[in-house]
């Protein structure tokens, strides 16, 4: 059986975690492929995509954060897509396929599987509601358009995704959130909807031994005394993100406890304006993109801390878990199921600064015996939904079903 991942980008969060459905995949004995947008080499579909939707458009700031689909590849007569036997989707939006290219996909008659990493797939464009449920009908009245109204862009585009989605199509969400929310929309409520994790490399992301840890520490400047604190971000600035309610938690630590010896570790595209509103000591090493140097972080540090406001499964939770470092973040999408309250890590109400700034007090002032078990529980969790092995075995037997069925 050969199988065919498509997504847009290789880098990403969707592109990151179907890089490593691929090795999975292979590692399991699978053929795999993964083809993108940037191999096909040729990029006016990107800028029709943007430029078609600039007259809709409320403002810059949801410019990518909605897609429109009109344009993308006619992959059908590519090699890799002529001999796979099923194509798996991912994030296929800013000009690799449009809603057409996608039907015409299916007309070849291959099981067709789509990997959701957002809402797009059911919504009239967003790629997060931010609150919105219209898509638990039909779309229209669209809070990212200029002229929102009950038949605008989004009404438009819903009712076109319901007319061009192919029948056969197995969809698949990363957590269990995002199928919840995917079976009560008014595009996939009849349509076969089913979770399954994304992978990680649990020989890569592992927790360190005692010289390890000590000299990743002493490289990143850390006393003996500190405790370290991480939060990661492709963009700080990302409102998505929740860096500012990061801010607001440490305030209320720093003012209950003025002498606690913390660091902070914040990785990402970043600047100082941002960091200099941290009540404690920070440091910054940037945007890391080596997994080998991104794993010793993830495990030299003490607690990561996501306060993100919208999100799916985050590869930085199960990076953070399969390194043995405990998390703490809101009630959003898939994290609360990633890590367990009291079990895995801390979880407080969405946009909660208290509940947050209690929660990391909670896991950083945890007796040494109580905490390694914090520890354990977080390497276990990933061991035993997440690892490479048990999500490869998991897709190869939906693949093998669904190639049955044909």
């Amino acid at each position: 059986m050969n199988v065919l991942l498509l997504n847009t980008y290789a880098h990403g969060g969707a592109g990151i975690a179907c890089r490593r459905l691929l090795t999975a995949l292979q590692g399991a004995g699978a053929k795999a492929d993964l083809l993108t947008a940037t191999d096909l080499g040729r990029r006016w579909p990107f800028y029709a995509e943007r430029l078609s939707f600039l007259p809709y458009e409320r403002d810059k700031s949801v410019r990518f954060a909605f897609s429109l689909a009109n344009f993308g590849h006619d992959l059908r007569r590519h090699p890799l897509v002529k001999k796979a036997d099923v194509i798996h989707l991912h994030w296929i939006n800013q000009g690799f396929l449009s809603l057409d290219n996608i039907h015409r996909l299916a007309s070849l008659g291959k099981p067709i599987v789509w990997t959701l990493h957002d809402m797009w797939t059911f919504t009239g464009g967003c790629h997060y509601s931010r609150g919105c449920d219209h898509f638990l009908q039909e779309c229209g009245n669209c809070l990212y358009l200029r002229r929102p109204g009950p038949t605008d862009l989004s009404h438009r585009l819903w009712a076109n995704k319901q007319r061009l989605y192919p029948p056969q199509v197995q969809f698949v969400t990363c957590s269990e959130w995002l199928a919840d929310v995917a079976r009560g929309s008014g595009l996939l409520q009849n349509r076969p909807v089913e979770a399954i994790p994304n992978p990680i490399d649990t020989n890569l992301f592992k927790p360190l031994g005692d010289a390890e840890w000590r000299q990743a520490r002493q490289s990143l400047g850390i006393k003996e005394n500190e405790r370290v604190l991480l939060f990661a971000a492709m963009k700080v600035s990302d409102e998505r993100k929740g860096f500012s309610y990061l801010q607001g938690a440490l305030q209320m630590l720093k003012q209950s406890r003025p002498d606690f010896p913390l660091k902070i570790l914040v990785l990402g595209q970043t600047d100082p304006a941002f960091l200099a509103q941290l009540p404690f000591e920070s440091v910054a090493p940037g945007l890391i993109s080596a997994p080998e140097r991104l794993a010793t972080l993830y495990a030299a540090s003490d607690l990561f801390v996501i306060p993100s406001l919208e999100d799916n499964l985050p590869n930085t939770v199960m990076e953070s878990l399969a390194c043995g470092t405990p998390v703490a973040g809101f009630r959003t999408g898939g994290i609360p199921e990633m890590a367990g309250h009291l079990q895995e890590g801390f979880i407080a109400d969405q946009k909660d600064i208290s509940g947050l700034s209690k929660g990391i007090e909670w896991v950083l002032d945890l007796p040494v015996g109580e905490y390694e078990n914090l520890r354990r529980r977080a390497r276990e969790k990933v061991e035993r939904e997440y690892q490479n092995s048990v999500v490869a075995s998991r897709y190869l037997n939906l693949y093998k079903r669904l190639v049955q069925s044909v």
